[in-house]
């Protein structure tokens, strides 16, 4: 058997590469996760029934929140189907009545709804394509619509059905809602926060748009149809009902069960009276019965949303590789000893803490799976010998790195939106760092303070 150095260095290795191949975008996650722990294992001289019981004890600690993933994606792709968000979206258009901080606030509170599935593609596809108009006609930069989106979307990232909150929960081998409850606190002030942002970024841009007018440089209107602006998304967000196919019941005591049955689910989540998978499964077998009238429309939503949902549990079932061979070969314990014995002592009981304050800039040099897969199992390991918990670990990460989930090049649905915005990368990146790094270290001091990272 190889001894605790080998382990150490085969774990390293293990680590390095996975995360060298994620980051490269080389190939998909499965794949990198699957094989690269295997040969690790192989090279560290255990048996192909071993490697077995390794993926088996992984799979013990994923396949509640695989269940969650895929009826949680499909629950939320069901209601974008019934356009349950679509008139609250539409009221926010309209009552921003083109004053300028009022767009801002509006971004802020038309982002956090568009991201209740958590899903960052379709945030940005209903977010920019509506607000990009009153942005243009106003003179508003594209750059700050961009970053009240992202670090809209980010905090309500947070939720146990999107992937960041997921991923940590196999890694520490609880379920998704009990690390979202813990998260509550520090997600509501975050959410004050980015109101707060928002409100701050959109006087900036009044005394610029102020000093254009003054100098005769302004190049937009003093006043814009908001009433149009809205009119244009809901049109928009029918046509793309119909160019999808959707056939479903359209009616008001449907829109009233779709509103009371979510609302039913996230209190469900927040009581944890039970676990979120068989949440999810039932209330998306009611949302199907609900909003479709035929078997047929029901088999059509599901194939419609399966893409989506198998593409995030296809990851997570690899996880269980991946962290069933560092955890129960020994390679985790074995990497985590060797830290301890290199790291200052006065800085053990802290290392998720510093970790989670540099979770901004470490999204710019690691992927989502790299950095929860890879980097959140060797802190919880180091930190648990100085008998931090895991779930302080996992919230310190959380924090650290969420905030800044949507201005890394390694998110592909920020690649869409900077496409839709017209705009280009670098600059946001420039725009977005700042107000995100320090914007993730205080909501980590905070969380500190409160006594929730012990």
């Amino acid at each position: 058997m190889t001894s605790e150095l080998g382990l150490t260095f085969i774990g390293l290795a293990i680590i390095a590469v996975t995360v060298g191949i994620l980051i490269r975008g080389r190939t998909n996650p499965v794949v990198a996760m699957t094989l690269i722990p295997v040969t690790g294992a192989l090279l560290a001289g255990f048996s192909i029934p071993e490697i077995g019981d390794f993926f088996g004890e992984g799979l013990e600690s994923v396949m509640n929140v695989v269940v969650m993933f895929i009826f949680a994606i499909i629950y939320f792709g069901i209601m974008q189907d019934a356009g349950l968000f679509t008139p609250i979206i539409e009221r926010l258009i309209r009552m921003t009545r083109g004053h300028v901080v009022l767009v801002t606030l509006g971004t802020a509170a038309i982002a956090v709804i568009a991201h209740l599935d958590g899903a960052g593609a379709s945030t940005f596809l209903i977010t920019i394509p509506a607000l990009l108009p009153l942005y243009k006609a106003l003179n508003i930069s594209r750059y700050i619509l961009l970053a009240i989106v992202v670090l809209s979307a980010s905090v309500m990232n947070m939720v146990p059905w999107a992937g960041p909150v997921g991923r940590a929960a196999t890694v520490i081998d609880t379920t998704p809602d009990e690390i979202w409850r813990e998260l509550l606190p520090i997600q509501g002030l975050s959410l004050v926060m980015v109101f707060a942002i928002a409100a701050l970024l959109g006087y900036q841009e009044m005394r610029r748009i102020a000093k254009l007018q003054a100098s005769g440089d302004f190049r937009g209107s003093a006043s814009v149809d908001v009433h149009k602006v809205a009119d244009d998304f809901v049109a928009r967000e029918r046509q793309q009902r119909l160019d999808d196919g959707v056939v479903r019941r359209d009616a008001t005591w449907v829109t009233i069960v779709n509103v009371a049955l979510t609302v039913v689910v996230i209190a469900m989540l927040v009581s944890g009276i039970i676990g979120p998978a068989p949440v999810f499964l039932i209330a998306t077998s009611l949302a199907l019965v609900v909003n479709f009238p035929t078997a047929e429309n029901q088999s059509d939503t599901l194939k419609r949303h399966a893409p989506s949902a198998l593409s995030m549990a296809g990851v997570l079932l690899a996880a269980a590789m991946f962290l069933g061979v560092l955890n129960a070969s020994g390679m985790l314990e074995a990497i985590a000893v060797t830290l301890v014995g290199v790291l200052p002592a006065a800085l053990g009981p802290y290392v998720h803490i510093i970790v989670g304050l540099f979770g901004v800039p470490l999204d710019l040099l690691t992927s989502t799976d790299a950095y929860y897969f890879s980097i959140l199992p060797v802190v919880e390991q180091t930190a648990g010998t100085f008998e931090v918990s895991a779930m302080g670990v996992a919230v310190a990460l959380i924090i650290g790195n969420i905030i800044g989930t949507f201005f890394s090049p390694f998110s592909p649905a920020l690649w869409l939106g900077i496409g839709l915005a017209e705009a280009n990368m670098g600059k946001h990146i420039r725009v977005t760092f700042p107000i995100a790094w320090a914007f993730s270290a205080l909501m980590v001091l905070a969380a500190w303070a409160l006594g929730m990272l012990i």
